[in-house]
């Protein structure tokens, strides 16, 4: 029965550093091509035949720009009112009347001082009017000129209550008018609600004329733009825009979708139709590798030598399909198939590696398993999917070492609960932790596909587990059942050769795997080392007294003490050939070893003894070695349990228990329980299911007088009723 531990030695030293190299160079190969950049060949106005992602966060300084210059023309200006503006325009209209009315009474002074024939006219007076206009600062007279001559023509010819009236209109109206925020904007309108004020006031045509060419000159702009705050304003909305950043992971065309300019541009932007290969995830990626390779290393030399090389090389075909099935996953994954990645068994090959090896290769294998996956999906670099992916396959990995280190068979509950229900819950955290509503379509689906995940790695778990300990182990539950069949060509050469051998097998392994089933120990294992225990009596099975017929005279009766001797101790290491020849598990070879212990043959010690007297214990102890596990120290108090208790006249239970304890308290004395790792609690426990087992079968049948007078009744009423 080969398995993986008897690998071909030609390589000898050489096959780790060769089983690492190789497994590195295969996983280098299956994530570059998630990681290679692709160079992209798509025009604009074309459809996408893939889903085009950003390769590296990278600013798109023209969409900053761009987003700049809106953000500046969106400040609406500054504005300052100058409550001053009030006064001055209505000073200076009061202004205009005022000189209007000097201008008249001056002329008429000097007309009625000359006492002139002829009053003065408005052509007259015009000039005396525009001579006064140089008193004032240039402002004011650029006001007063803006008027035309037909406006002061029209005033000088108005009586001196049509001014005040006409003044009185003027300044109230520009007093309500200018008493409001007037901007560029707003100035026309409120030169027509200035007209409308004075509409229907008790005016003449030609006063309302005069109000208006007032207005038109007098109504100005009061509130102006603030350019200094405007401008600071506008570089403060400039600083606060935040760069327009295209981040790894972000999708730039979707699958069918057509290529726009704008899409052209950010391709162009990340360097997509580059054949070039960005060397950042490829140098991250081989870095990890040897990281790997590194603690495996660590590991290997914290390791038996015995099982280093198990060990690299299940790791390396656990590690390697895991990659290889991720990639498959990859290659599937679709828009329409997103979530498909979530299949993945990310517990089943961290659960083999710690059921076989231990549980530091189990956790090595969640916490890779995980890092890789960051390689095969770099295509949602970046994006919470890929954190996703990732935090679920390193939980449902770590979790799954928190099983119990035996057959996943044993632990149906345990492992449903740790690979399905646990990697369920954590999934809903993730889902949650996205802002997704846990009840909407899109939730209930990733759910449903983290189930998958859980469930493939439940059934593969169950279902290769024999097969996978066939491969790893001589002792698997398909080797131990082939070898329990009784059709065994060893147990049948055993049956014919040596029955009352076999038939004390078969007692010894009853016993035996019951006992080491109430401790927790491998009862089949136990059970078929028991078969095969004595099976070196095959040789001289006439020897063994379970074999002599009834009547035959006990062959050692002829021989010398110390000949027998050699006869009896024959049956172990003739059963150790035996063994060997046969290739049976290494277990089972050990237990035939090893259920003698070095105890003590003591008949015949006793017996050379008398004759010589000089004789030492240790010329009668079995070569041993003693029991080096629970399994082998059980079988070896059940073996001399059996087989006295057989040879016991009229066993009683009480002869039983007290023999019972006192062969396992004479076994403790003698040290023969020292290295099998039993503890007294266990023990305890063994010699009460060995004293349960043999008194159910060896105990004396108890007569029973009133038999045959209750039969004899019951026979006598039987034939009542039927008359």
């Amino acid at each position: 029965m080969k398995t993986i531990q008897q690998v071909p030695k030609v390589l000898g030293k050489y096959y780790t550093p060769l089983i690492l190299f190789l497994m590195s160079l295969i996983m280098f190969g299956l994530m570059f091509g998630s990681v290679r950049q692709k160079q992209v060949t798509y025009k604009v106005g074309q459809l996408s035949s893939e889903t085009i992602r950003a390769n590296k966060t990278i600013e798109n300084k023209d969409e900053t720009k761009e987003k700049q210059r809106l953000a500046m023309e969106s400040i609406t200006p500054e504005y300052t009112f100058n409550p001053d503006v009030e006064t001055k325009q209505v000073e200076s209209v009061q202004t205009i009347f005022k000189l209007v009315k000097q201008v008249n009474e001056t002329a008429e002074k000097q007309y009625n001082d000359k006492k002139s024939s002829s009053k003065p006219t408005v052509e007259d007076k015009l000039p005396m009017l525009k001579s006064n206009f140089e008193k004032f600062n240039q402002a004011d007279i650029a006001f007063f000129q803006s008027f035309p001559d037909t406006f002061y023509e029209e005033l000088l010819q108005l009586s001196s209550s049509d001014l005040d009236n006409l003044e009185q209109a003027a300044e109230s109206t520009l007093k309500t008018i200018l008493s409001k925020h007037i901007r560029n904007s707003t100035l026309q309108s409120e030169k027509q609600a200035a007209k409308e004020l004075v509409q229907y006031k008790e005016l003449t045509s030609q006063e309302l004329n005069l109000l208006v060419m007032i207005f038109d000159k007098a109504i100005v702009v009061n509130e102006v733009v603030n350019d200094k705050a405007t401008d600071t304003m506008k570089e403060s909305a400039k600083n606060n825009v935040l760069p327009v950043m295209i981040y790894q992971g972000e999708i730039i065309v979707r699958e069918g979708e057509q290529i726009d300019s704008k899409a052209m541009e950010k391709i162009k932007l990340l360097g997509l139709t580059n054949q070039s290969t960005s060397t950042s995830p490829l140098l991250s990626m081989i870095l990890a590798i040897v990281l790997q390779i590194v603690l495996i290393i660590y590991i290997l030399r914290h390791s038996d030598k015995e099982i280093r090389v198990k060990s690299v090389t299940l790791y390396t075909i656990a590690i390697t399909v895991s990659v290889l099935f991720m990639k498959l996953l990859y290659l599937l994954q679709k828009d329409s198939l997103s979530n498909v990645s979530l299949l993945f068994p990310a517990a089943f090959g961290s659960v083999i590696l710690y059921m076989f090896l231990d549980k530091r290769w189990g956790l090595l294998m969640g916490m890779f398993q995980a890092i890789f996956s960051i390689f095969i999906f770099y295509n949602l670099a970046g994006t919470t999917s890929l954190l996703v992916i990732s935090l679920f396959y390193m939980f449902s990995a770590f979790v799954s070492t928190f099983l119990v280190n035996k057959r996943i068979g044993a632990q149906l509950k345990e492992s449903f609960f740790l690979l399905i229900i646990m990697p369920i819950l954590f999934m809903a955290v993730l889902v949650i932790y996205q802002g997704f509503n846990i009840g909407d379509s899109r939730s209930i689906t990733t759910l449903f596909i983290s189930t998958g995940s859980g469930l493939f790695s439940f059934i593969l778990s169950i279902g290769l587990y024999p097969y996978i300990e066939l491969l790893l182990t001589d002792d698997s539950v398909i080797v131990l059942n082939e070898l329990s069949n009784p059709n065994q060509p060893l147990l049948k050469q055993l049956l014919e050769e040596a029955p009352g051998t076999y038939h004390h097998s078969m007692m010894v392994a009853s016993l035996s795997a019951n006992a080491v089933a109430q401790i927790g120990g491998n009862s089949l294992l136990t059970r078929v080392a028991s078969y095969y225990h004595d099976v070196g009596k095959i040789k001289h099975a006439n020897f063994f007294v379970e074999n002599l017929p009834d009547g035959a005279e006990n062959p050692h009766n002829f021989l010398l003490p110390s000949d027998s001797k050699e006869i009896i101790f024959s049956h172990v290491t003739d059963g150790v050939k035996i063994l060997e020849e046969a290739n049976m598990p290494q277990f089972v070879i050990d237990v035939c070893q090893q259920h003698h212990g070095t105890t003590l043959m003591k008949y015949f010690f006793i017996k050379e003894q008398e004759r010589h007297p000089e004789t030492t214990e240790e010329a009668f102890r079995y070569p041993g070695p003693k029991p080096q596990s629970r399994e082998a120290g059980v079988i070896n108090i059940a073996d001399s349990a059996e087989a006295a208790v057989r040879a016991m006249d009229h066993p009683t239970n009480e002869k039983i228990k007290e023999f019972v304890h006192n062969l396992i308290q004479s076994r403790l004395e003698d040290g023969q329980l020292n290295e099998s790792g039993l503890t007294l609690d266990e023990i305890a426990i063994i010699e009460k299911s060995l004293v349960d087992g043999l008194c159910s079968t060896f105990h004396s049948r108890i007569k029973y007088p009133k038999m045959k007078s209750e039969a004899e009744k019951m026979k006598q009423e039987q034939e009542e009723r039927r008359i």
